[in-house]
């Protein structure tokens, strides 16, 4: 067996049932199927039956551990030459097998991955989230997987693959609750290993469905970077606390802004009691007043040129001015929610501190 695809699933049949769909459609065919289900309550064991004719798919079912050690789980009971991971959120295109194979063939490699994409079928938002997450103008750079990246390229969990000799002579993904698809490609680099990024290599990708959802994902990942930091202090670059910088500078914009409001305020307020009382001399209220609206200008300048950007941007790469506009806010949570988290665990886990899950207990349990 050339692959063997590993699929971790938790409550998400309906998923799951998209992503097999689309790998009975790949034109390269000598590859396996291995969807182990995490302890859900909600179990996908039925959709899996239902290809049971139509591709080489087994099912397991274990309790729930997290998506790492489900990963592992499913590569001990691979056989295939190279495992491919995703995440069953994921829906791949017909040529994508063969464009790892024409890769490796081109040249080998221990370890890969690729980029992902928004599907037609994906909901604005969707659409926005994906263009946040992919975007030089927010991560995406940083993610490595644009041409214009920022960072080395590291495989993540939704689309990696890697020698199933490699994978377990690293024995796999760690315990890790969040970014343990990075610790995993760290270790790869450190292991001597070649790693490289097939562009062709591609899935569409549905991330969350809601900006609640992403926020929570990507604060999650800011957390993440402090904690690769703690066990790898050379894996923290300077790209990495860009988000964190964006943060912190967005927060003190809106604090000025709220100066300049209350400025702008207290000028129109100092004019109007002024002119009822018969005061001809306005200037200082005047004053008061530009440096009002001066402020508050000076203050949302640079948050409305970054909109405009993203918004330009996103509404050409998507041709719709309306996943333009999500895209704005969007951007602004993809950085916040990682700028936040960043700096959440930079306090807990740097200054105080306190381990990785004795500092974030609620967010990896819930």
């Amino acid at each position: 067996m050339r692959y063997s695809f590993v699929i971790p699933v938790y409550n998400r049949p309906d998923e799951v049932d998209e992503l097999l769909e689309s790998l009975t459609h790949q034109t390269f065919t000598d590859f396996e199927v291995v969807v182990v289900e995490d302890g859900s309550s909600v179990p996908c064991r039925h959709i899996v039956e239902k290809y049971a004719n139509r591709l080489p798919v087994r099912y397991f079912d274990k309790p729930n551990s997290g998506p790492g050690q489900t990963r592992n789980y499913g590569v001990e009971r691979s056989t295939g030459e190279y495992v491919i991971v995703l995440d069953s959120d994921c829906i791949i295109p017909p040529g994508y097998l063969q464009a790892v194979e024409d890769e490796l063939k081109r040249e080998p490699a221990d370890a890969f991955g690729g980029p992902d994409r928004a599907h037609a079928s994906f909901t604005p938002v969707q659409k926005a989230i994906n263009y946040a997450m992919t975007s030089f103008f927010t991560t995406g750079g940083i993610r490595g997987g644009s041409k214009k990246k920022m960072d080395k390229f590291y495989p993540r969990s939704f689309n990696m693959g890697i020698r199933r000799d490699v994978y377990l002579a690293l024995e796999g993904f760690s315990k890790m609750r969040f970014g343990e698809d990075i610790d995993f490609s760290i270790r790869i680099f450190k292991g001597g290993y070649r790693c490289r990024l097939f562009p062709e290599a591609w899935v569409w990708h549905k991330r969350r469905t809601d900006l609640k959802k992403f926020f929570k994902q990507v604060h999650n990942s800011g957390i993440a970077r402090i904690n690769l930091y703690k066990k790898y202090p050379e894996s923290l670059k300077l790209v990495h606390m860009l988000p964190a910088v964006f943060t912190v500078g967005v927060c003190l914009l809106l604090l000025l802004f709220i100066i300049g409001l209350l400025f702008t305020g207290l000028g129109i307020l100092t004019i109007y009691r002024a002119t009822h009382v018969g005061v001809h001399c306005i200037s200082g209220p005047v004053a008061i007043l530009a440096l009002g609206v001066f402020t508050m200008l000076a203050a949302l300048a640079p948050l409305l040129l970054f909109s405009l950007i993203i918004c330009i941007d996103a509404s050409i790469r998507n041709r719709s001015l309306w996943i333009g506009l999500l895209s704005v806010p969007a951007s602004f949570i993809q950085l916040t929610g990682y700028g936040t988290g960043f700096l959440r665990a930079w306090w807990k886990r740097c200054l105080l501190g306190k381990d990785e899950f004795a500092a974030f207990e609620k967010n990896f349990y819930k």
